[in-house]
């Protein structure tokens, strides 16, 4: 019954459209993963390189985050979550099981700041906290079970960076703000109206923890104030679904990513407006975005099959990386590169292969 109301909800917001049996008009995704196994290396013309690819998932990647602690963290719709060494593409931690695959699509993934725990969501709604240390699960919370007019299945979740709290985004276009503490994990805290009655596609804390980004189905882009409970600023930069959100390291800017094949650079400090930049190039849907630890790059996945590395300050893609699939997840290292080398970042994509790459974005020295 859930698995069935899950399809249902995917194919009416065109969320996930490897659940949908017919192709796109812009381009065509399979409803089961093509394994494709990789594992040479990957070079463009800039010499970004792919180092120790992992076939990772039977099926595709829809989130990846690269931690502290430089391991990564992995979600895929084959309904597991795994960790890697960075370094080296093998299994973290080691002689650990990773925890039993859920029996539906892993669909958002959010990371502590500390590198300790991992949120994830499940396409029906079911929250989960993993411990990174110890590889066990350690809270669950099925939203799903409506316990009020109020509540509603999560589809985007985000981990307070203070640890106490998580957000939550789904089908009313509100944020909910949820317990993350073990004695109450998932205990619904407080609502906050977006004001827009539309599907909530992606939600972000700022680094500060003080604001929370959530983007909506129909284009438009909310920062909510935590410390107040209210809504901030509105942005309306994008005429199409806003699919990622990504905070600057000073929690000063926002970079959305959207089906309308662009990225837009947001000032949340200004109203109204704020858009401070565009960056155009991908030829199909931008569906994942990041900004770089020293604020100086933004990096894009692509259902063109492509990853861009771009210079905020030029506006200008600076390297441009093609993958085998749709790119479905980003994320760059969080520790700043030294003076004069490159930076460093994951992919996630269709083919089910976790990608570290380097040699992007070198800083002149």
């Amino acid at each position: 019954m859930r698995q069935s109301r899950a399809r249902r909800c995917a194919r009416r917001r065109r969320v996930i459209p490897e659940l949908v049996d017919t192709a796109d008009d812009e381009f065509s995704l399979s409803t089961r993963s093509r394994l494709r196994r990789t594992y040479s290396y990957h070079c463009c013309p800039t010499r970004t390189k792919a180092y120790a690819p992992c076939l990772a998932h039977s099926e595709a990647i829809w989130g990846v985050n690269w931690t502290v602690e430089d391991t990564t963290l992995s979600v895929s719709a084959d309904g597991s979550v795994k960790q890697w060494l960075s370094i080296s593409g093998q299994p973290h931690p080691p002689n650990v099981d990773a925890p039993p695959p859920h029996t539906l699509a892993l669909v958002s993934l959010s990371v502590s700041p500390s590198g300790k725990k991992a949120l994830y969501n499940s396409i029906e709604g079911l929250t989960s906290l993993l411990d990174l240390e110890t590889g066990s699960i350690v809270s669950k919370f099925e939203s799903y079970n409506r316990t009020s007019e109020a509540s509603e299945p999560s589809w985007s979740v985000s981990l307070n960076p203070k640890g106490e709290t998580y957000a939550s985004t789904g089908g009313s276009g509100n944020v909910t703000i949820h317990s993350a503490q073990a004695e109450n994990f998932g205990e619904r805290l407080s609502v906050i109206p977006s004001g827009r009655n539309k599907f909530g596609m992606s939600c972000a804390h700022s680094p500060d923890g003080r604001r929370l980004a959530m983007s909506s189905e129909t284009g438009q882009i909310f920062v909510f104030d935590l410390e107040t409970s209210s809504l901030s600023a509105a942005f309306t930069s994008h005429a199409m679904s806003v699919r990622s959100v990504a905070w600057s390291p000073d929690s000063s800017l926002l970079l959305s990513a959207s089906e309308d094949k662009r990225l837009v650079l947001h000032d949340v400090r200004s109203a109204p407006g704020g858009t401070v930049a565009s960056f155009a190039g991908h030829s199909s849907w931008v569906l994942s975005a990041d900004i770089s630890p020293d604020g100086r790059l933004g990096l894009s996945g692509s259902a063109d099959k492509s990853i861009k590395v771009w210079d905020i300050g030029a506006r200008a893609a600076v390297s441009t990386i093609q993958d085998t699939g749709e790119v479905w997840s980003v994320s760059w290292r969080p520790k700043p590169p030294a003076l004069g080398t490159a930076g460093a970042f994951v992919s996630g994509g269709e083919d089910g292969v976790v990608r570290w790459w380097r040699g992007a974005g070198g800083a002149p020295s």
